[in-house]
């Protein structure tokens, strides 16, 4: 009984090394095809690997985009809540319905900083709709920029940094002082080669005093990120006020605690402050980071589907060339094909020679494809400034798919090499 059982134990093991000898020959023929076929190969190879160096450059940028979106207009490096009348990501709202709910006001955001434990930096903005105006000194001006009424944490709220000067405090805040931030823009604007620290700016017809100007936050949108100028908000609602104005409160949260819970602390806060009846919804939006960081990774990976798949495109022409050469290599390999018959090969084997041959083809390219893409994606990142961002599982993916193309291409041509008359295949010519 063990001697049977030894004996079977063997023959497995027999089958397994023989059908490893098979792949590992059927490897060793489609590398010796390659090498003497070396145009029609190198030409397969380079149109695979084009197709791969576009695809993984593609998704390579677009991973960088995302990372350099979040950043750029999130610009916070810990979690934050925003609170609005509005719902900011979107959705059906009656705009008829949010005029007629209650501002959000300044005594809002101190209750939420004196009652909530979870509140750490509190920022109170008025959303003017984009209050554009044109900043004057002696004989400069500036286009027109958006000026911001903000809180004295605005800065480090957004991870701003400043440049000269400094932002303005809680003082100049509660005592409406007329004290302006420059961005990068409208300071390189009204004092190309000068101090700007305590100069007197025209903002309209209302003269302002400079006490900082900004850091370049080099945007992705290039100028339009730095050309702003920011007031303390109190100054704002008396020289800048108008019945279109909302009132905007972004708070960060203490590291013990979570958005959710933050979340719901605020939302029960407001609630009772606004008198809003059991049951009702909400006159206002409790909005978390997360929920804008999902927003826009959407945005980034829609577009980059897009992108991928045209790209792709390029890879199905491959994979047509695959099997137009491949038909070709079956045509002149007829009599080789029948031989091998003769000597004992099966239908598989040699079905599985020209599929791992032109697998071998596409992979090869697929590798080239790769090292190329990873080298245009640097490159491309340095140019635009982007993160370089490499997901490694489009990496595996890449190699993979280039593989796949082979086989699916190919698996016509080999289909009809295996399926060959062995005596008809002996007397081709």
């Amino acid at each position: 009984m063990k001697e049977s059982v030894s004996k079977s134990e063997d023959r497995k093991t027999a089958v397994k090394r023989s059908r490893g000898g098979i792949w590992l020959e059927n490897l060793k023929l489609a590398l010796g095809v390659i090498r003497s076929h070396k145009m029609r190969s190198g030409l397969l190879v380079l149109g695979v690997a084009i197709g791969v160096t576009t695809v993984l450059a593609m998704v390579t940028v677009m991973s960088g985009l995302g990372r350099r979106v979040t950043e750029d207009f999130l610009s916070v490096d810990r979690p934050y809540i925003m609170i609005t009348r509005y719902d900011p990501i979107g959705g059906e709202q009656d705009r008829r319905d949010i005029l007629r709910r209650k501002k959000l006001m300044p005594d809002d955001a101190a209750a939420i900083e004196e009652r909530c434990r979870s509140a750490d930096l509190i920022d109170f903005e008025v959303d003017s709709g984009g209050n554009m105006r044109v900043l004057r000194y002696e004989g400069e001006r500036t286009g027109l920029i958006q000026v911001i009424g903000v809180s004295n944490n605005f800065s480090q709220m957004f991870t701003l940094q400043v440049d000269e000067g400094r932002f303005y405090n809680e003082f100049e805040q509660e005592r409406r002082r007329r004290v302006v931030v420059l961005g990068y823009g409208p300071a390189q604007d009204l004092f190309p080669n000068r101090d700007p620290i305590g100069k007197q700016i025209k903002i309209g017809n209302t003269l302002y005093e400079v006490v900082g100007t900004m850091v370049s936050r080099e945007h992705i949108i290039g100028s339009l990120g730095d050309n702003f100028a920011a007031v303390p908000y109190t100054t704002f609602m008396k020289d800048f006020s108008g019945k279109q104005d909302d009132h905007v409160i972004v708070l960060t949260v203490k590291p013990e605690f979570t958005l959710e819970e933050a979340k719901e602390e605020i939302t029960a806060l407001l609630r009772a402050r606004r008198k809003v009846e059991p049951g009702a919804p909400n006159d206002f939006y409790v909005t978390t980071s997360e929920a804008f960081t999902e927003l826009l990774g959407n945005i980034t990976k829609s577009i980059g589907l897009v992108l991928i798949v045209i790209s792709s495109i390029g890879l199905m022409v491959g994979g047509i060339g695959v099997m137009n050469i491949m038909l070709v290599s079956v045509a002149e390999r007829t009599r080789e094909v029948g031989v091998r018959m003769a000597m004992g090969a099966q239908r598989t084997d040699i079905l599985q020679q020209f599929l791992i041959e032109a697998a071998t083809l596409t992979g090869a390219g697929g590798i080239i494809g790769i090292l190329l893409g990873l080298l245009v994606a640097r490159g491309v990142a340095n140019l635009i400034s982007f993160p370089y961002s490499v997901p490694f599982h489009w990496i595996v993916i890449a190699f993979v798919f280039s593989a796949l193309i082979g086989i699916i291409f190919g698996l016509y041509p080999a289909n009809r090499a295996a399926k060959m008359d062995p005596i008809q295949a002996l007397g081709h010519e």
